[in-house]
């Protein structure tokens, strides 16, 4: 089941990330397995990170963010250019 957050939560979020820099950064390779396992790692440690995805286009870009979210059952908040703000609670810290 994805993760559903209401629109109060969703901006919370967005002003919390609007000074973080992209902790994750993917290669021309794309979203591979060692870069899903550094987000999932980040995600774990902060729930809130920014990263950035280097696409050849939107569709694509947007592509990767979903394919991210999906594995890693977590939810975009934001995208702006090739950044995006991502977001996954970490149970253990609530």
């Amino acid at each position: 089941m994805a993760l559903q957050l209401d629109k109060e939560t969703r901006q919370t979020l967005k002003k919390q990330a609007h000074h973080l820099k992209p902790v994750v950064q993917s290669g021309a390779a794309g979203v591979t397995e060692p870069v899903l396992a550094e987000i999932d790692r980040a995600l774990t440690d902060h729930e809130l990170i920014k990263v950035k995805l280097v696409a050849d286009d939107k569709p694509a870009f947007k592509a990767d963010v979903a394919t991210v979210c999906q594995h890693l059952g977590a939810v975009s908040i934001q995208e702006i250019g090739r950044m995006a703000t991502i977001y996954r609670p970490n149970p253990d810290k609530h």
